[in-house]
């Protein structure tokens, strides 16, 4: 009699532990429950909160190429299900929300499981702070980098969804925070960045997001956080920022498009920015209890910025961070806590013209390359200045005796794409595309 006793308190417990293994996480799913596997076309989904943009979505679940959707959130409920799944009319396997409401349900194995499986991962809005806690370093941090940068997933979000996507990203740790605070503290508690610690995507690399733009508005908190990045990371940070009910959908090859109702809505834009590569680009004042100053002749910021149309017809190339279709480029700075925003141009030292090899004015051979670059010109040179693909400065050299011919020598650069500026004795400047490889 104890030994039945003792088993059926056993297996009571083991129900009950069960139980609360099942409910460690809720899932809403809908559609075919087996496992499809077609090539997901790839792509990055950046939607400013609100209401979602519907010509984005469908642009979304086609990148799946008809696979299986899965949703993660940490509240809220399946919204999403029928919506993806027949209100569209684009067809997918299967749709399924998985509410993620504690560390516990995200160690839990189906979870991580499920997300590597899907060829379209989407990341609801709700509080960013809650999926910085639930997922960083841990099986869901991976499973979503695996879909990014091993299975070619698409991946997206929206509001919090969409701040988290960055290689820097805007943690919420304390809470939200106003343009205002930021400005005229950079270092405010409130002010609380991660960054290269989390999701990896590559086309984001050096990039921090922000969303719902214009209600509030933000732009002054996020030029906060390029100065705070560049202060403590050294890095010439980048943003993409959107408005309300505006999305940037970005292709597997690079080209950001935006989707809006501009211009029936004129206020449905989305926003490139980055730091002007004209030196010195640094802050002048960023400092622990002191409003921040980044005046740099006005020009401290450079930003594209883009109507968002239901087409999508309107671009940026965010292999260059200059070419654009359907913006305007705008200078931001700001004056001792204040951000000033002003008609601009584009940047002017970037690879605005990417050739291969050769102009009337200059060869460049061989291109690629494995090690020495040979550079023969009509023209005196007097500088080169070699940049990564993000931008950052990696070589610049000063030629104290100007000559027509340069040998340079990358065999110790990595493997990949980077932009040469070279500058003649006659200030005539021109920009080169140049490849590493082995």
């Amino acid at each position: 009699m104890l030994t039945n006793l003792k088993n059926i308190s056993t297996l009571f417990l083991l129900l009950i532990a069960n139980i609360a293994a099942a409910q460690s996480y809720v899932s809403y799913f809908t559609g075919d429950t087996a496992d499809v596997n077609p090539a997901p076309f790839g792509g990055t989904v950046l939607m400013g909160g609100a209401s979602e943009n519907d010509s984005a979505m469908v642009w979304f679940l086609k990148q799946s190429n008809g696979g299986d959707i899965v949703v993660i959130r940490a509240s809220g409920a399946d919204g999403y299900n029928d919506y993806f799944y027949t209100d569209l009319g684009i067809p997918v396997n299967s749709v399924e929300t998985i509410v993620i409401t504690s560390l516990a349900a995200a160690l839990d194995p189906y979870v991580a499981d499920k997300i590597r499986k899907a060829e379209g991962l989407w990341i609801a809005g709700g509080d960013q702070f809650n999926y910085v806690s639930f997922w960083k370093n841990n099986v869901i941090e991976d499973a979503i980098n695996y879909l990014i940068n091993d299975k070619k997933a698409v991946v997206g979000g929206t509001s919090a969804g969409m701040a988290i996507q960055g290689q820097a990203y805007f943690d919420a740790a304390n809470g939200s925070v106003t343009s205002a605070s930021a400005l005229a503290n950079p270092y405010n508690n409130m002010v609380s960045i991660g960054y290269n610690d989390f999701l990896s995507n590559p086309i984001l690399q050096n990039v921090i997001t922000d969303t719902h733009y214009n209600n509030p508005d933000r732009k002054g908190r996020q030029v906060t956080f390029l100065a705070r990045l560049m202060q403590d990371y050294g890095i010439n940070a980048k943003g993409i920022a959107s408005n309300e009910y505006v999305s940037v959908c970005i292709d597997s090859n690079n080209i950001a498009r935006v989707f809006g109702e501009y211009p029936a809505y004129p206020d449905e834009l989305a926003y490139f920015i980055q730091v002007n590569c004209v030196l010195p680009n640094t802050p002048e004042q960023c400092t622990t209890g002191l409003a921040l100053n980044w005046q740099r002749n006005n020009e401290a910021i450079k930003v594209y910025k883009v109507p968002g149309t239901i087409l999508g017809s309107n671009t940026f190339d965010l292999n260059d961070w200059l070419s654009g279709s359907g913006g305007t480029w705008e200078n931001w700075y700001v004056n001792n806590g204040t951000l000033n925003t002003a008609a601009g141009i584009a940047p002017s030292c970037g690879p605005a013209k990417l050739i291969f090899s050769e102009n009337i004015d200059m060869k460049i051979y061989p291109n690629p390359s494995n090690g020495n670059i040979s550079i023969k010109s009509n023209n005196e040179i007097s500088s080169i200045e070699i940049s990564n693909i993000n931008g950052q400065i990696i070589s610049a050299t000063n030629i104290l005796n100007t000559t027509f011919n340069y040998n340079l020598n990358i065999s110790d650069y990595a493997d990949g794409v980077y932009f040469m500026k070279i500058i003649s004795k006659n200030a005539n400047m021109q920009h080169f595309k140049i490849i590493k490889q082995k």
